[in-house]
């Protein structure tokens, strides 16, 4: 974070000091809000969770070398005090976004922002020093803790923005203004907390209707939803996608023999043909969404071209690509999956398994709602239309939606079959894989399928490899 002194930070978040004998001695290190992470010059933000008060933390963070503790209560050693400990953190961020010279780049949608900011992050980190939200950290807590790790040498901001609800979107925006807002697709994901397609277009759409006038709104092009979010801005619109009407788009995609994407890339201040290092087709819209911001931030085609081309994953369980000796690939995308994010990995299976056996390990997509029976029924008919080799649907009654849909959709019999957890699945693959097969592991985070993956890619004796 930028140097601020303690009395200055008391000042900004409305809060009181707490045995603090020099309220002139400064923050210069990090915030945040897990004590391993404390260094010398930290701020430590003591939150009160389900589990864990971090209050109680607040002695040993000091010893370890933070300056204080943003806290509601007295903690015995140094504090700033406050009523709410969340709203100060998101004033203190607030406070720090305007004093930075940095320019913000905020993005949401319903699928593909980690992967799409990840790619925005090393586009620009070869123009400039950039910030960018590490992981998912994409709420009320995590955009401000990656807001404060600027500093005044940081260039660029790139935070990613999720949602909810309505006026979420709103909120976050308020905290950390962008000058670049950038709106990937409206699907379906969290549908049943939204209600509807159209509510999540008008939560999405948030993010653009504060942008400045002389900020850019970068919309997907062949999402009509996004696209029609045009009216809602005053800033200038850069469309990106496939369509001959986008500003940013991509010509002749194809996908290589190991199913990563190839295109040439034409911007309006030229053109270069790109070849990405992650796996499947929908990682072109990524990369176009990634090459606009580049693009209105005054990178050259071939620089966003060369970058796009040498980028990877930054965040774990997201299309992890991993070989074993014996020729198994394992794709590890077990860090969260809605359908259409299900759509696009089984897509990339069968693209990366030409000519191999292909398995698709699939499990419960949360918070669909009215919406989920359909849903995995769909994904399920999709496996099969796709011609995957073998489905195992992993879980309890979402799972068996899977397989049901599979069932009707080919009467797949002994094609696709229903497990009752991780390490039935393991059991199973362990029993049937072959050289070269390649498996797709993929569900929402409260299914914990990584741990499938982890178990087939664990080296050692037979009995040594468990998923739990």
């Amino acid at each position: 974070m930028i140097a601020l002194s303690l009395a200055e930070i008391a000042s900004v978040v409305g809060g009181q000091t707490h045995d603090i004998p020099d309220p002139s001695v400064q923050v210069t290190g990090s915030v945040v809000r897990d004590s391993r992470e404390v260094e010398s010059g930290s701020l430590f933000v003591a939150f009160v969770g389900e589990r864990v008060d971090g209050h109680d933390f607040a002695a040993q963070v000091v010893e370890a070398g933070a300056v204080a503790v943003l806290a509601s209560r007295p903690v015995g050693v140094p504090a700033i005090v406050v009523d709410d400990v969340q709203t100060a953190l998101g004033a203190l961020a607030r406070h720090v976004v305007r004093r930075l010279g940095a320019t913000l780049v905020a993005l949401t949608g319903s699928a593909g922002k980690t992967s799409t900011k990840d790619l925005i992050a090393q586009v620009l980190q070869r123009h400039a020093p950039t910030v960018w939200t590490p992981g998912s950290l994409n709420n009320e807590i995590g955009l401000p803790l990656t807001a404060l790790s600027a500093t005044d040498e940081t260039k660029f901001l790139v935070l990613e923005m999720g949602a909810r609800g309505i006026g979420h979107i709103r909120y976050l925006a308020d905290l950390t203004p962008p000058r670049i807002g950038l709106v990937l697709n409206v699907g379906t994901a969290h549908i049943g907390e939204f209600g509807g397609r159209e509510q999540i277009a008008q939560a999405k759409g948030e993010l653009v209707e504060g942008l400045p006038e002389d900020g850019a709104a970068i919309l997907n092009a062949d999402d009509p939803l996004v696209r029609a979010m045009a009216s809602r801005t005053k800033a200038k619109v850069i469309l990106f996608g496939e369509s001959d009407e986008a500003d940013v788009r991509a010509e002749n995609v194809r996908l290589t023999d190991t199913g990563q994407p190839s295109f040439r890339l034409r911007t309006p201040s030229g053109a270069s043909e790109v070849t990405m290092r992650l796996y499947g087709e929908h990682h072109v819209s990524n990369a176009l969404a990634a090459a606009a911001v580049a693009h209105e931030l005054g990178m050259s085609a071939e620089e966003i071209a060369t970058a796009l081309s040498e980028a990877g994953s930054l965040s774990r369980w997201r299309m992890e690509v991993t070989e074993r000796p014996d020729g198994v690939t394992v794709v590890n995308d077990a860090y969260n999956a809605n359908p259409e994010s299900m759509r696009a990995a089984l897509r990339a299976l069968v693209a990366m398994g030409r000519g191999r056996r292909t398995w698709a390990v699939l499990g419960k997509m949360a918070e669909l709602g009215d919406e989920a029976l359909a849903e995995h029924d769909a994904v399920g008919r999709l496996a099969v239309r796709l011609n995957v080799s073998k489905l195992v649907a992993v879980g309890g009654r979402e799972a068996s939606w899977l397989q049901l849909g599979a069932y009707n959709e080919g009467s797949w019999g002994e094609e696709s079959v229903h497990v009752s957890d991780a390490q039935a699945a393991v059991d199973l693959l362990r029993s049937q894989l072959r050289p070269g097969d390649v498996v797709l592991v993929k569900a929402s985070r409260s299914v914990g399928l990584e741990s499938v993956a982890a178990a087939l890619l664990a080296t050692g004796a037979e009995g040594e490899v468990s998923a739990r």
